[in-house]
């Protein structure tokens, strides 16, 4: 289930990939403790592949083989081990760890990228906010 050059993924996108509404992903995410995607500094979901996989495999076992939520838990926890281990020593798409390490380093300086312009965008910000607002004693 790997795409080539994302590291993060927003909740549309894993609606969309998973083929499930935002809100059952929302509720998944309470009933299913393993399923906690981070937060980014505006409060949007960001997803990780591994969520991803959990996603599809949550939706697997409820809409697939008719799990109940209680019954997906217990079968995701039985399973546990067999999902931390997966990828050890490959990537998700069974390459090399020098190629995963290659492709890791690439996915981390694109999301440098993107905190250095969510940085600028927040100092132009500030910097707009702190100019004076022409309203002073020299005319303005």
């Amino acid at each position: 289930m790997a795409r080539k050059g994302k590291l993060f993924y927003k909740i549309g996108e894993v609606c969309k990939i998973c083929d499930v509404p935002a809100h059952v992903l929302r509720y998944w995410e309470t009933e299913f403790p393993p399923l906690a995607p981070n937060k980014n500094r505006s409060g949007q979901r960001i997803f990780r592949e591994k969520d991803v996989q959990l996603v599809a495999e949550i939706k697997r076992l409820l809409y697939d083989e008719g799990y109940t939520i209680a019954g997906a838990r217990k079968q995701l926890r039985r399973n546990g081990a067999n999902l931390r281990t997966k990828h050890l020593f490959a990537g998700p798409d069974g390459n090399s760890p020098k190629k995963l390490l290659a492709q890791i380093r690439g996915e981390l300086q694109d999301l440098t990228k993107i905190l250095d312009q969510d940085l600028e965008t927040s100092h132009s910000r500030s910097a707009n906010r702190a100019r004076p607002t022409g309203n002073d004693e020299n005319g303005g």
